[in-house]
């Protein structure tokens, strides 16, 4: 193994038992193919609905405060290139009770990911498999031959995973480049076929702003913006499969989100400059029913890229977005079944879930916990209505789940300053403020629908926690709840916050009270984010129980009988 932390790598959980089959460009690209998936077919839409010509302002936003989030990980991630990273760091730092805080929510994000990519693939297959999916109220959902498709789909991804990590990057790694091709192809066919210059500033449909700055904001959380960012913590969830971590992670978290935040910037402005004038007969909320040209509104519920496409007389490029709708969803449903396993092995190693789900076959793969994902992926379908529906959700637990990686980079840099840390993040204590704000911020930005529902899977999971504690109470480790309580508080203060807030507006009959305007909204976050990071920083494990974590003291590797450690490459 390439390690050159002096001997910590194997303590730390080096997942000797894993393969580390995936190189720089796998890693890479793992990210980058996470990123560009259903995000891409359907956010340019979504984003300009709800802020107009102002997505543009909201890509650039969030690619900023993913960014800022991200530094703290690539630090992380080289110091302990262990799979479920994004569990085990609050693991290291604050103990049982928070890792399996955040373990639960991030699990819940991955594994309804997987199944939000799949419906996003069947949703624009629908346009000639019309039996797949039918629209409800307004909005797609599955019917029972869907379900069975994307059942069958759910299996493959999860075959392929049991095969191995190896057969996985090299799958990708083709898909990434075809992805990567039809992405900017549509881009420059929009540009050099029809580019309205005046789309960026109508005043009838209001304005660069026509919602102000409060619609810029809510984009970056609801429209799919910061969903569609979510991905770049692949090159942290794999990075005990990589080979030499301390390069490839912090080049597969910073690379793939310069990248495609460039992309994402490119199409959004030339999707704008592509729409018809007739598109804004009814304001910018309604663009996507007010298509012309012969194209049914139901075409553009289905599949808004290939829709304009048409209007555009780009049949050629429609087909090929059909094409595409298919394969990058479907690419990064695979990844999200691979990274979702990693995430629930990383919750048995921590000893706070059961073992088991830390067991791997004799390929290295964490099958048991392949199993898991297909299963809840599965349960997944069924309450699920269409793809912007849920992307509120899945974008607001993820990044609160994210958010314990700057208190996790802050504790541990306190009281083991003199680790190796083959990345060493400049000005940390401000990188890792401002990603924590960023990360309230965005979970605010979403709305109280969203976060209310957020509290309750929250507390659903201290009831399996409970359940799992009373049967198995001299198997798990201590929950150590004097370092993670404060989870509860930043929770606790999240919902109420968000329950006295304005977004969405108190007038929408949402059930928020409206009392906080944008601008005090700001200054309470950031005065609320700071006390957080204090307490969370002032209230971690200290150092000697840090060191009891890294070397699997409290948690030792579950007994795996088909493959030696010794064995490992």
């Amino acid at each position: 193994m390439e390690d050159s932390s002096a001997g910590l790598g194997r303590q730390a959980g080096d997942d000797v038992a894993l393969r580390r089959d995936i190189g720089t460009i796998g890693l890479l690209f793992t990210a980058v193919g996470s990123i560009i998936g259903s995000g891409w077919l359907f956010g340019a839409l979504s984003a300009a609905q709800i802020a107009g010509p102002g997505a543009i302002v909201a890509w650039s936003i969030g690619g900023v405060m993913i960014m800022l989030i991200g530094l703290c990980y690539a630090e992380l991630g080289t110091m302990f290139p262990v799979s479920g990273g994004v569990i085990r760091f609050p693991h290291y730092a604050f103990g049982s009770f928070a890792s399996y805080t955040f373990g639960w929510i991030t699990w819940l994000a991955a594994a309804s990911t997987t199944s939000i990519e799949v419906l996003a693939a069947l949703q624009y297959s629908t346009n000639y498999l019309p039996w797949l999916q039918r629209l409800q109220d307004g909005v797609p959902v599955l019917t029972l031959r869907g379900l069975v498709v994307a059942i069958a789909m759910l299996a493959l991804f999860s075959l392929i995973n049991v095969i191995g990590i190896r057969w996985f990057a090299r799958l990708n790694n083709a898909l990434v480049w075809w992805k990567l091709a039809i992405i900017l192809l549509t881009v420059g066919a929009f540009i050099a076929t029809v580019f309205h210059g005046v789309n960026f500033t109508r005043a009838a449909a209001g304005g660069f702003l026509p919602y102000g700055w409060s619609g810029v904001f809510s984009s970056i959380a609801t429209a799919g913006i910061v969903f569609s960012y979510l991905g770049f913590s692949q090159g942290v969830s794999l990075a005990g499969e990589t080979r030499n971590p301390q390069r490839n992670v912090p080049l597969a978290i910073i690379g793939s989100t310069v990248l495609t935040g460039l992309i994402y910037l490119l199409l959004q402005i030339a999707f704008i400059g592509a729409l018809p004038n007739e598109a804004f007969a009814h304001g910018w909320a309604h663009i996507g029913t007010s298509f012309t040209g012969g194209i049914a509104n139901i075409a553009v519920a289905f599949g808004p890229l290939a829709a304009l496409a048409s209007i555009m007389g780009l049949t050629w490029l429609a087909v090929l977005l059909y094409v595409d709708a298919v394969i990058s969803p479907a690419d990064t449903g695979l990844i999200y079944t691979t990274a979702t396993a990693r995430i629930s092995y990383a919750m048995g190693r921590n000893g706070n879930a059961p073992r088991s789900l830390a067991l791997v076959n004799t390929r290295g793969v964490p099958w048991a916990s392949v199993i898991l994902t297909f299963f809840a992926g599965v349960i997944f379908f069924l309450p699920f209505p269409g793809w912007q529906k849920l992307v509120g959700f899945v974008t607001s637990a993820s990044v609160l789940s994210f958010g314990s990686g700057p208190l996790a980079l802050l504790a541990l840099r306190r009281h083991l300053p003199s680790r190796n840390r083959p990345f060493h993040l400049p000005a940390a204590r401000t990188i890792a403020y401002l990603a924590f704000l960023s990360s309230n911020l965005i979970v605010y930005w979403s709305g109280w629908d969203t976060v209310w529902k957020l509290a309750v899977a929250v507390v659903a999971g201290y009831v399996i926690l409970a359940i799992h504690e009373g049967r198995s109470r001299h198997a798990t480790p201590p929950m150590e709840f004097r370092s993670g309580g404060w989870v509860i508080v930043w929770l606790a203060g999240l919902t109420l916050l968000s329950w006295v807030g304005s977004y969405p507006a108190a007038s929408s009959h949402a059930g928020n009270l409206g009392l906080l305007s944008f601008g005090w909204a700001i200054v309470v976050f950031a005065a609320f984010s700071a006390l957080i990071l204090w307490l969370a920083v002032a209230r971690c494990l200290p150092a000697e129980r840090m060191e009891a974590h890294l070397s699997d003291a409290t948690g030792p590797r579950p007994a795996h009988p088909l493959r030696d450690a010794s064995a490992a490459p």
